[in-house]
């Protein structure tokens, strides 16, 4: 469904240009749940935002259902393509206009694309939304500031599931709740991608979430894909240094075995995404780094039927 080629943004900072994305490419199958992981500042929002078109990109290509989608959208292209690819943001605070009512901001789609002119089976779309995602119907009249973070995120589900899209990009969609209702909206999106079929680009932190979701899950670094492939593959048998570490973070359940456990921890500084040089970005920082990593940038190399990485562990 999504076919992502040598896709780069660079921002100009300065004078300068901030590789948010490097030549990252990456295929999403249909009714396929892909995770994307990695640090902050890896650049995963900056890729999720360049597919639903938030960010003009600067270099590659992104076809949808085979469609090459331009470079920089029109205000048609945002109307036609709308209910076909739809985000849910990481901020379910600064994401929800604070002066519209619940009612107004989950329907504006609807509105805006034309999916729905009559008003009230608009409001009566909203309702059924509201249920949908845990709320109740007489929410609708009421504003964001009213509502939780937890219930301002279903606002955010419903808001963009409301149009039917085909595929959505989940920007860290659990990151800003507790820990409480953090599974609620997790299983929410798992139960409503079975049911409308549904092909989710979910970046988060949480690799054991991600593992749950996800049947397939990427790995960024600065900007750049390490490494790539089935969900429960990559959490269970990392191959690149940098994947190893994230997994070695992640905490156990038992607070036994976390204690007792071995962390590899990542040393060292990340570069700046302004000067990132030549070589594997995380040279710095690797434990096994060799020579040839100063200098001379990774390939990726099959490791496992759908596993690739990008390391010159793996290169021969």
């Amino acid at each position: 469904m999504i076919e992502i080629k040598e896709l780069s943004k660079y921002f100009n900072v300065g004078g300068k240009k901030l590789h948010a994305v490097d030549n990252v490419s990456l295929n999403i199958k249909e009714n396929e749940i892909v995770g994307l992981v990695g640090e902050s500042g890896s650049g995963k929002s900056t890729l999720g935002k360049c597919l639903v078109g938030l960010h003009p990109k600067t270099a590659g290509l992104i076809r949808y259902k085979g469609e090459e989608l331009p470079d920089k959208y029109s205000t048609d292209d945002y109307v036609r393509l709308s209910s076909e690819m739809q985000m849910i943001f990481q901020d379910p605070y600064s994401s929800l206009n604070p002066r519209m009512t619940v009612r107004e901001i989950i329907a504006e789609g609807l509105k805006l694309s034309g999916l729905e002119k009559n008003a009230k089976r608009r409001q009566e779309m909203v309702a059924h939304w509201l249920k949908k995602v845990g709320l109740h119907a007489d929410h609708m009249s009421r504003y964001p500031h009213e509502f939780s973070g937890g219930q301002r995120q279903r606002i955010g589900v419903a808001r963009a599931l409301i149009v039917k899209p085909k595929f959505v990009v989940c920007d860290e969609p659990i990151s800003a709740l507790d820990v409480s209702v953090q599974a609620q909206v997790v299983n929410l999106l798992n139960d409503l991608k079975n049911e409308m079929g549904l092909t989710l680009l979910v970046i988060a932190h949480d690799l054991s979430m991600v593992r749950y979701i996800s049947d397939r899950m990427a790995v960024m670094y600065l900007g750049t894909l390490v490494e790539e492939g089935p969900a429960n593959e990559v959490f269970f048998n990392p191959k690149h240094p940098y994947t190893k570490m994230l997994v070695s973070s992640n905490p156990e359940p038992d607070p036994k075995k976390e204690r007792q456990r071995e962390r590899s921890l990542i040393t060292g500084e990340v570069p700046s995404p302004l000067d990132v040089g030549q070589g594997c970005r995380f040279a710095s920082r690797c434990s096994e780094v060799r020579e040839e990593c100063h200098f001379r940038t990774p390939a990726k190399s099959k490791v496992g039927d759908g596993h690739s990485v990008a390391c010159h562990l793996y290169s021969e």
